[in-house]
């Protein structure tokens, strides 16, 4: 079942994965350059980022470059896509519901991100991943030792 939930078979043709390997790029390079611009001023930041949760400035600003900045690149290479999303939807969802209170526009886009991000969980990450081609490997690898037993 977690395999299963890792590297989805459904989503797999090659049109459908062009597409979202065109999505996973095109947010993945947006949110890497939020996460890069975080990086860049993070002493400014640091001093007058919100508080969430209770973190205080400084750790919240480290977990959304965290989400921002590293987890962009799994989305973007499709590499552990589906665990790496997780937090860039709780963060996104925090953005949009505690820190801009769910008030339009100054949330619109960690709402446009929480919705992108919660379709490509679920679609997965497609046939263009480094997810696709551990799948490949993995299954090569069961079918062997599967044919050894029987022998």
């Amino acid at each position: 079942m977690f395999y299963n939930f890792l590297f989805p078979q459904h989503f797999r043709g090659k049109g459908v994965s062009a597409f979202i390997l065109v999505l996973r790029i095109f947010f993945g390079v947006l949110f890497f350059i939020h996460g890069l611009g975080k990086m860049m001023n993070f002493s400014e930041l640091s001093m007058t980022y919100p508080s969430v949760f209770g973190f205080g400035s400084y750790m919240t600003l480290m977990v959304a470059i965290f989400c921002e900045f590293c987890c962009s690149l799994f989305l973007m290479t499709g590499l552990l896509f589906r665990i790496m999303l997780l937090p860039m939807i709780v963060s996104m969802a925090v953005a949009f519901f505690d820190i801009h209170d769910a008030m339009f526009p100054q949330g619109e886009l960690s709402l446009i991100y929480l919705v992108v991000f919660v379709v490509l969980y679920f679609v997965g990450p497609g046939r263009f991943s480094i997810d696709y081609l551990l799948d490949i490997k993995f299954r090569k690898e069961t079918s062997k030792a599967d044919a050894k037993q029987r022998t």
